[in-house]
């Protein structure tokens, strides 16, 4: 960048030509072309824009025509945004932001940025603030490192809740049906196996799975008998990622049954189909015979999880009805090698 300013016609710029320019404003040239971290900074009536290398990568497409530019034209998609930080620092007062949100439009569409920059006045010869240097470090992927961080805890804690109450459930039924101690001892051993294996589905799966397994690992703990979860369909492979969240769904319907649904209920059923037509892949769970459902007052975890978060592994969509006959789930979507 050095070499690229000193060959730039700066007579086109209110700078003017740098046989001309001050030792302020040289010196401060010198200063921001010695920075390690990305830098850049403005100076002049119209904030005359110049950069060092490691500022270049977070010009993105705009890099090419950024040299000798106005901030304001430059940086048009943000300047609302750090108009007030560039007020500031130009009456004297620097500034410094931590993980501030930019929606940059730099490479030709809009992009969630976040950045931790400072800026600080520069001064001409006369000790007169003439322009301010912008020292930065793109901190998105930390931000959005924290966000998957967020989503994956609130999933775990999600998901602990609903395995401890499935195991209540489970616990419950079988101490209720039992004639035994035995029997019990045996029948809470059993269906607590078929839980854990439903949650090593996440980890056990190789480059794919047939929907029988999957169905088989995520409801089996809820299979109480043949008549309870009534299953009907093809033997269909599913790539990993599908088989997963295939899995997430059956899983929070079968526990929804379990603790307000059908399987709450001694008389009640479920009818599980799924079919496929080329690529083309549709899932039912039905639910019957059990006390009247009515439709969440809000949208929690586990209606986003249904409805949105699974249909996008099959880039299709899922809708939960609230019948009166019990709730029916619907997934419609394609299928992925």
């Amino acid at each position: 960048m050095g070499r690229a300013i000193r060959a730039f016609d700066w007579s086109t710029t209110p700078l003017g030509p740098i046989s001309g320019w001050s030792v302020s404003l040289l010196t401060s040239v010198r200063i921001m072309l010695g920075q390690s971290h990305a830098a850049c900074m403005f100076w002049g009536p119209d904030l005359t824009m110049l950069y060092n290398d490691a500022y270049a990568p977070v010009l993105g497409r705009k890099e090419a025509r950024a040299l000798g530019q106005p901030f304001r034209r430059i940086w048009a998609d943000v300047w609302n945004d750090v108009k007030p930080l560039v007020d500031q620092t130009l009456s004297g007062r620097g500034t410094y932001s931590e993980e501030m949100r930019l929606i940059m439009t730099r490479n030709g569409f809009d992009e969630e940025t976040f950045w931790t920059f400072s800026y600080s006045p520069l001064h001409d010869d006369d000790g007169v603030v003439a322009g301010l240097m912008n020292v930065t470090v793109d901190v998105t992927a930390l931000v959005q490192a924290r966000r998957n961080q967020q989503v994956m805890q609130e999933e775990l804690l999600h998901r602990i809740k609903n395995i401890l109450s499935v195991t209540s459930t489970v616990v419950s039924s079988s101490l209720r049906n039992a004639e035994t101690i035995q029997e019990a001892r045996d029948s809470v051993g059993a269906r607590i196996m078929a839980l854990a294996k439903a949650q090593g589905l996440f980890t056990g799966l190789g480059d794919s799975a047939d929907i029988t397994e999957v169905m088989a690992r995520s409801i089996g703990a809820h299979l109480v008998g043949n008549d309870r979860i009534r299953l009907s369909g093809p033997s269909v492979p599913l790539s990993s990622q599908q088989a997963v969240g295939l899995s997430l769904a059956l899983y929070e319907l079968a526990t929804n049954a379990a603790k307000y649904g059908a399987l709450a209920s001694p008389q009640g059923a479920v009818d599980l189909s799924w079919s496929v037509e080329g690529d083309h892949f549709g899932l039912d769970w039905q639910e019957s015979g059990g006390a009247a459902v009515e439709a969440p007052t809000r949208e929690g975890f586990g209606s986003r999880l249904v409805n949105q978060i699974v249909p996008a592994y099959f880039d299709g969509e899922g809708l939960a009805e609230y019948l009166p006959q019990g709730l029916h789930y619907r997934l419609r979507g394609r299928l992925t090698p």
